[in-house]
């Protein structure tokens, strides 16, 4: 004992214990609890709302629990408030006193009142982004005369998927999409995620969109203009975030219909609140016969309907620990063949994706993010050869594509002094491929080869927003370190596999800052601005595989380099709350530097071969209008335009293509929805679509003329379970062109459809 109390560290403990009891007694020390609970306006509670509690110059975050409740422990003292953001509701500030909780009744959002996250990776009122955004709702997915979530998209103006085809036809490989008139090929300038978690095909940059199940969709994020500052490669046209519901609450939905082309579907929901513990199921069966895309004046014995049948799923499970933190894990599977127009002509996708993470708000410490997420997918399809007169064809190459990804991301997020925002984070994506080449010589296989690769993007970022009563400044910088490795090409022989080459690794060091401006004029006018380096890395696809569609065949290029785009925007937008009606202009002016395109090797009347290169530059500019308007309670118009003068404007390689048009660009597009909903008569919806002429060619040698589209949707609910519903796809049957290969093919003919929906009361 005496040697005990002769020791240094005995003393040193004592005396910090003292201390720490000293200030655990100190007057104004004790813990101080605010607490409430958020309500939409049916008295409905609100889950998973941003609270975020302002006081004695600091900002604590929470979210939302199931009841709606939050709940703040603090050894803060003096006057308090709390801001309250959630999507579709407008945001709340109402001061609150400790140890008296209070109850908020939201209100529905305006249309310049919505809260994005898409656009800083933080919450923020629309209003507030420098970027443009557009959000498309469950309801206006739902009202659309459309069965897959691409061509419900369309409403985006300037959106359009590559060759302007249908995803109920069109091959994986031909379904990049373009926004700001920047085109795209088989891969997109576009990133797609769902909830943050790449979407977009780890092997090609396509997007497979019947991945994710109709009914798990809550929202649909469209960012225009580049922010590879905050998402890395891909994003130089944008970024769509498809926004998945949260079981919330016990629900359950059944969407069951038919259409012509003897095309039966149905998508089922289920979601369950157990305590702590909640869980949802989705899923999507759909199958067509389709229709024969090449024109009647082109067509032969061996042209067939391109078709699709596909089965998705979904399982989602959420644990909440208290209001500061919850886990998730999410699994997704989809089982999908296609038949491409011939009967050689095939492909089918495989895959399963899984997706893992934990959200924590602990007190004065900001909100923490971590992701993990992964894939492992089977990609198999079949070319052929087919002659002049369409009336045969051989099978001349097979083609086997198993891909493996894995990523993760961390992301921290605090609120300093209600006025900053700051954001950091990490991210890394690995992607695995081979691709298996079987040449098909007089119906024999002939040998294979087999092309292996790996990819591997690691991305750190920051972002700084300044809010204040008239202005947002928001200021970022992403730095990438993009890697192709062991990239390797075997044949494969009766005698063994022989090494036919070994691709030298490369890397690629790259920054991309963006600086966005708003500034509130007065209650009805913001103006906005930004800057910005977007960056697109080649895909293994453009890399290491070749393709074909039709007659056109594709070769890849192991030597390309990626994109790099610098772009900035300036605009405003304009509110009127008598008619809650919001608009927003802006010109964009983006230019591209050594864009990934196609270029013309050879062309014959049966073949035509292309080689993927990087061609000079080019620019994309022009002027973009998205409206929403709300004349009536019941009434709703929404819509926008677009004109983007997009071309070549350097490529030494060939002077004679600067000045032509960037491939699959028109000049101007619009879309106009009009949507009438009264609760005793039901919805109806009609949506007009309407595009100039584009070039299906680098050289624009083959013209696609412009057309106009409308769709026309109605629905009725028999009480509160069940509605009946139908649609009219293309109701004039116009024939759109889609693509010149140099065979013409057309778009979706006219579809009728009609169908049934039970649910859980609204």
């Amino acid at each position: 004992m005496k040697n005990l109390l002769r020791s240094p560290l005995y003393w040193l403990l004592s005396v910090l214990l003292l201390i720490a009891t000293a200030c655990v007694a100190q007057p104004g020390s004790a813990r101080s609890t605010y607490s409430g609970e958020i309500a939409a306006p049916d008295g409905r509670p609100v889950a998973g709302a941003n609270v975020r509690l302002q006081i004695d110059g600091h900002t604590l975050q929470a979210i939302s629990a199931d009841d709606g409740g939050f709940l703040f422990s603090t050894r803060l003292h003096g006057p308090a408030a709390v801001q309250v953001r959630a999507a579709g509701f407008a945001p709340l500030r109402h001061g609150i006193s400790r140890s008296q909780p209070v109850r908020l009744t939201l209100s529905l959002a305006a249309a310049w009142q919505r809260v994005v996250v898409t656009a800083s990776k933080t919450p923020m009122a629309l209003d507030q982004s420098a970027n443009a955004v557009q959000v498309l709702s469950r309801r206006d997915l739902q009202h659309s005369a459309s069965l897959t979530l691409a061509d419900r998209l369309t409403q985006v103006t300037g959106f359009q998927l590559y060759r302007r085809s249908s995803t109920l036809v069109a091959n994986p490989t031909a379904q990049g999409i373009s926004l700001r008139g920047l085109g795209s090929t088989s891969a997109s300038r576009t990133l797609v995620l769902a909830d943050g978690v790449p979407l977009s095909d780890p092997f090609g940059g396509w997007v497979d969109w019947n991945q994710v199940p109709a009914l798990a969709i809550q929202d649909v994020e469209v960012v225009s203009g580049g922010v590879s500052n905050l998402y890395g490669s891909g994003a130089i046209g944008g970024v769509v975030n498809i926004i998945e519901r949260q079981p919330n609450a016990a629900a359950y939905a059944v969407d069951a219909g038919y259409a012509q082309e003897n095309t039966p579907h149905i998508s089922l929901l289920g979601a369950e609140v157990r305590g702590p513990w909640s869980g949802m199921a989705a899923a999507d069966l759909l199958r067509t016969d389709g229709y024969i895309v090449v024109a009647p004046d082109a067509r032969g014995p061996i042209d067939t309907r391109a078709n699709v049948h596909y089965e998705n799923g979904e399982i989602y499970l959420r644990r909440i620990f208290a209001p500061h933190a919850l886990t998730f894990l999410r699994g997704n599977v989809l089982n999908e063949a296609r038949g491409n127009g011939t009967p050689l002509q095939k492909n089918s996708t495989r895959f399963w994706r899984y997706s893992t993470g934990v959200d924590w708000t602990p007190a004065r410490a900001g909100a923490f993010a971590l992701r993990l997420f992964g894939s492992d997918e089977n990609y198999f399809q079949t070319f052929s050869s087919v002659a002049a007169s369409r009336a045969s064809e051989a099978l001349t190459r097979l083609q086997q594509v198993p891909t493996q990804q894995l990523g993760g991301s961390t992301q921290w997020t605090r609120a300093l002094f209600s006025r900053w925002t700051l954001v950091a984070g990490a991210d890394v994506d690995d992607v695995r491929a081979t691709d298996f080449e079987t040449p098909i010589q007089h119906g024999n296989p002939n040998g294979v080869s087999d092309t292996s690769a790996r990819q591997r993007d690691t991305g750190v970022y920051a972002e700084a927003i300044l809010q204040l009563p008239k202005w947002t400044v928001t200021g970022s910088l992403r730095g990438d370190n993009f890697r192709n490795l062991d990239a390797i090409q075997f044949m494969q022989t009766g005698s063994g596999p022989i090494l036919v080459n070994r691709i030298p690794n490369r890397s690629e060091a790259i920054f991309s800052p963006k600086l966005g401006v708003v500034r509130r004029v007065d209650r009805f006018v913001t103006a906005t601005g930004s800057a910005y380096r977007a960056f697109r890395s080649p895909t293994l696809n453009e890399l290491y595989r070749g393709f074909q569609v039709g007659q056109e065949i594709t070769l890849p290029n192991a030597d390309l380099q990626s994109e790099r785009a610098t772009g900035w925007e300036t605009g405003a937008e304009f509110t009127i709350p008598v008619w809650r009606t919001s608009a927003r202009a802006s010109y964009f002016w983006t230019e591209v530097n050594r864009p990934v395109t196609s270029l013309l090797v050879s062309a014959t009347p049966t073949k035509i071969i292309q080689r993927r290169e990087n061609l000079g530059q080019i620019r994309s500019r022009g002027v973009a209008l998205a409206y929403r308007t709300e004349p009536l309670s019941w009434i709703s118009v929404t819509g926008g335009y677009q004109y983007a003068n997009a071309t070549v404007t350097k490529f030494s390689q060939d002077p004679q293509l600067v000045g032509t048009w960037i491939p699959e660009v028109p000049h101007n597009t619009a879309t106009m929805q009009a949507r009438a909903t009264k609760p005793r008569l039901g919805a109806a919806a009609l949506l007009a679509t309407v595009s100039g002429k584009e070039y299906d060619s680098d050289g624009n040698t083959y013209l696609l003329h412009g057309y106009f589209r409308l769709d026309a949707y109605v629905s009725h609910a028999l009480g509160s379970r069940v509605d009946i519903y139908g649609s009219v796809n293309n109701l004039f049957n116009r024939s759109i062109e889609t693509g010149r290969t140099p065979i013409l093919t057309l778009g979706t003919p006219r579809m009728v459809g009609f169908g049934i929906r039970i649910h859980s009361p609204n």
